[in-house]
């Protein structure tokens, strides 16, 4: 009998540190995921700061070549042409 209780002891130890170990794995696992979240979340504050100022240096590149910088002035001259088009195309529609 005593042989059975040792293997009981035994299997009841081994049983202890399964659930120690799946409590720590879960931990873990709560911890890692959290982690994925706030990189997400940092990933998308990221594309909206790129997207921002992206917006923003093409602002800028119009503005210099109207103020007068040689390096922007082609790209301002065809979103100028661009624009035209638009409101001619818009006097069209409404002329008709």
């Amino acid at each position: 009998m005593s042989e059975i209780a040792e293997i009981i002891d035994t299997l009841e130890n081994k049983i202890q540190k399964l659930f120690k170990r799946i409590n720590d794995l879960e931990q873990k696992n709560q911890a890692l995921q959290q982690e994925i979240e706030i990189s997400v979340k940092a990933h998308q504050n990221q594309t909206l700061t790129y997207e921002t100022l992206k917006k923003e240096f093409e602002s800028l590149k119009i503005t210099n070549s109207l103020l007068g910088s040689e390096e922007y002035k082609r790209d301002t001259k065809l979103k100028i042409n661009s624009l035209i088009r638009e409101i001619d195309y818009c006097i069209a529609q409404l002329a008709d």
